[in-house]
């Protein structure tokens, strides 16, 4: 079982890649993932008319997971273009059998919606399960990350786990 988090930050060294790691972790270890968890930082890739091999290698990682964290920045209400110009290279059903977790990094607590709004029906669109509601994370809370992490991941780690079982049984 892998836990990769993708992110659609265009700056490297984000904080969404920050927190998507973090939600990572705090997510593997309750659901008993092994580490270390994998993550697909898409500034490293870069946005190209052609697919380059990191990024043939990152869809393969993507498609290969058995659970999802699916993190940006909030950009004018949504997701990045980048995460975009990534998913969008992605087959009609590519996440099918996968867990996926939309996550939001925003300044402002106004734009909490969009998770929901725009990111969750992506991911459904992919064919994802997404099982629990989507994670805000306001940059005010950063410092105090831990926590807020903590309480989400124990809240959504039962359902993840849930749908991971019931995929094997089938």
């Amino acid at each position: 079982m892998s836990v990769v988090a993708l992110v659609g930050n265009p700056r490297p060294g984000s904080r969404t890649l920050t927190v998507a790691e973090a939600a990572a972790e705090a997510v593997g270890q309750r659901i008993g993932a092994a580490g270390p968890y994998e993550s697909v930082d898409l500034s490293a890739l870069g946005p190209a008319a052609e697919p380059s091999p990191g990024v043939v290698a990152a869809l393969e990682q993507v498609r290969r997971a058995s659970v999802l964290v699916v993190a940006s920045p909030t950009y004018k209400g949504t997701y990045t273009g980048l995460l975009k110009l990534f998913v969008d290279r992605l087959p009609p059903d590519a996440l099918a059998g996968r867990v996926a977790l939309p996550l939001l990094v925003m300044g402002d607590a106004k734009h909490s919606l969009a998770v929901e709004v725009h990111l969750r029906p992506l991911l459904v669109e992919l064919g994802a399960t997404v099982p629990t509601p989507g994670l805000a994370v306001l940059e005010s809370q950063i410092p105090r990350l831990a926590d807020v992490l903590a309480g989400w991941a124990d809240r959504v780690a039962p359902q993840v786990a849930a749908v991971l079982r019931e995929g094997a049984l089938r």
